[in-house]
């Protein structure tokens, strides 16, 4: 099913199934971890609201910054603005580490293919990583009539919370990482937020069978 995932995205990517989206989320931000790290989300977003600061525990630290914007969307000037304002030589603030957007939002909107590159654009202008919880991913993927890789790493997409259980699967979620150096790390990671699986077959089982 590894391969499965690489032939749906068109390149090599890294898979680790995961039991929920919130795992998903904390570990995909959590490969991006460093001292003073701060994740930038939509305000509404559910690592904001509804992960019970998993992200933050996770990580052993780090923090989460609310970005407003219209319609569950984050506002790209608001997060250029609000990236802008941590200067890197001045500690006490802290640093950025990642964007994160969700695909499809909260509220059930949907990024555009370039609202997400322009997202992206404003990220690695900060030499920080995109990420994407798509715990609704195929729902957007078919209401903008695109591929999974037109809608992540061809438009900067770093790391992606893919969703299985919102269409149906059950305690399948996997991170699928584009940015292969994190590998070996996020390994560990799952490994010791006890998400590592005897029996992953089970999982992957419905993976094979939620593409078919």
């Amino acid at each position: 099913v590894y391969q499965r995932f690489s032939e749906i995205f068109e390149r090599e990517v890294a898979v680790f199934f995961v039991a929920t989206g919130t795992a998903a989320n904390s570990l995909a931000l959590t490969a991006y971890n460093k001292p003073g790290g701060i994740s930038f989300a939509h305000r509404e977003s559910h690592v904001i609201e509804d992960e019970c600061g998993a992200p933050v525990y996770f990580s052993g630290g780090s923090r989460l910054h609310e970005i407003d914007g219209a319609l569950g969307k984050i506002d790209p000037h608001n997060l250029e603005r609000t990236i802008g304002r941590f200067a890197p030589e001045i500690v006490h603030w802290g640093r950025p580490m990642a964007v994160s957007i969700t695909q499809s939002t909260e509220v059930g909107t949907i990024y555009g293919l370039d609202e997400i590159e322009t997202i992206s654009a404003i990220a690695k202008q900060y030499s920080v990583p995109l990420h994407m919880d798509g715990a609704r991913f195929a729902n957007a993927l078919v209401a903008l009539d695109t591929t999974p890789a037109e809608m992540t790493w061809k438009r900067g997409v770093d790391i992606l919370s893919f969703g299985g259980t919102k269409n149906g699967c059950w305690c399948a979620e996997a991170i699928v990482l584009f940015d292969l150096d994190r590998a070996r790390e996020l390994a560990f990671l799952r490994k010791r937020a006890a998400q590592l699986f005897s029996k992953s077959r089970f999982v992957a089982a419905q993976f094979e069978a939620y593409f078919k």
